[in-house]
């Protein structure tokens, strides 16, 4: 089993409702492969760097998680179908990431 992180970016236009509902068949799609999740934040609201489909602003979303890695192709060709999905990003972490992210979980923990 393989760590890995995913940042996905949601059209700005759906509801909150619609915003749920996608994240949630995102987790539970990965959880049916196997996976172990690890943490889920969502970053909210942000202003992107350059258009993208001719929207400004993003709904911002990471995943943290554990699966086989033979589970991230079918994962990416459901983000690739999606049209609520405007970009993604999922990379492999090495022990360096998980570190990183474990004080960045930590550092968040505080905050809040």
């Amino acid at each position: 089993m393989n760590n890995y992180e995913t940042v996905f970016i949601l059209n700005p236009v759906l509801s909150d409702e619609q915003i749920k509902e996608t994240v949630k068949k995102y987790e539970d799609f990965l959880i049916s492969k196997g996976a172990k999740m690890i943490a889920k934040e969502n970053w909210g609201l942000k202003k992107l760097a350059y258009p993208i489909q001719h929207k400004k602003s993003g709904f911002y979303h990471l995943f943290e998680f554990q699966v086989p890695g033979e589970a991230i192709d079918a994962y990416e060709l459901e983000f690739r179908r999606d049209e609520r999905i405007m970009r993604y990003l999922t990379v492999r972490l090495d022990k360096h990431a998980i570190a990183w992210a474990e004080k960045r979980r930590k550092r968040n923990k505080e905050k809040a």
